[in-house]
Parts: structure tokens; C-alpha cells; sequence
């Protein structure tokens, strides 16, 4: 664990952007934003689905438009959960990746970092943490 850079506070407020643009209720609840070694950040948000096998989460969202573009190399993702209209707090906060993001962001990048929810606030961990015994089709 590590603290935040100003950078890393920067991607939070990216990926809180995005959500905040394209939020709809039970459809787009969830930005993320990633930054990749070379600087570059891109952004997604949650696709939903009324059949729920179909949703696709921000994190693969942003990871997407990275690979389109030829980029590779994640430095640092986070994502971000943007409140329910009849939630009492309108805080937009940093949220941990599902199990899916977890094995597709240490696939594509097991250097990777990802910022989380922590005890005193957002904290930095190495995908490695949030996934040990990663699954490979390697042979032991």
C-alpha cells in the first residue's frame, strides 16, 4: 500500500467525471479511469444490461478503449460508484474491482496498480495483492 500522488488523485476525479457525465440510473452507475506508463488516461463507464450475464463493468470499458487505440502498459486504475438517486450521501466514491476486473486488468498488465477503498481513504495496491494465485494456463 501507498499514498495517493496528486496524480492519482487526478485519475479519481477522471474516472468521477465520466460517471458524473453519463450517469443513469441502473444503467451507468460506475466510471473508472486509467493511466497508462506513457501518461495517457482513458475513461469508461459501467454498461448495464436488462439481462444481467451482458453487463460489462468500467474498468473493461476503459481497458477497451486503451487496446483500441494500440496503447498497453496500465500504470494505475481505479474506479468510482456514483450514488443512487435516494441514497442520503452524494459522494461519489472509489470502489474495489469485481473478481472479473481483477483477473482482466492482472492479464493484461500484472504491474498494474489500483487505487481501493481503504480504512483512512483511497490507498494504491499492486494488482498482485487484490489477486494472489493468479490463474495461468502455465504448467507449475
Amino acid at each position: 500500500m501507498s499514498a495517493l500522488s496528486d496524480a492519482d488523485r487526478a485519475l479519481i476525479e477522471a474516472a468521477a467525471d465520466a460517471i458524473r457525465k453519463r450517469y443513469r440510473y441502473d444503467w451507468q452507475e460506475v466510471g473508472a479511469a486509467l493511466r497508462l506508463r506513457n501518461g495517457k488516461i482513458f475513461t469508461g463507464v459501467s454498461l448495464d444490461a436488462y439481462l444481467g450475464r451482458m453487463a460489462v463493468c468500467a474498468e473493461a470499458v476503459a481497458l477497451g478503449q486503451a487496446v483500441t487505440q494500440g496503447e498497453s502498459g496500465i500504470d494505475t486504475i481505479v474506479a468510482v460508484r456514483h450514488p443512487a438517486p435516494d441514497e442520503k450521501s452524494r459522494e461519489i466514491t472509489v470502489v474495489s474491482p469485481c473478481g472479473a476486473c481483477r483477473e482482466l486488468i492482472s492479464d493484461y498488465d500484472r504491474a498494474a496498480r489500483v487505487i481501493v477503498p481503504g480504512p483512512n481513504g483511497p490507498q494504491l495496491v499492486k494488482i498482485s495483492e487484490l489477486l494472489p494465485n493468479k490463474y495461468s494456463r502455465e504448467r507449475n
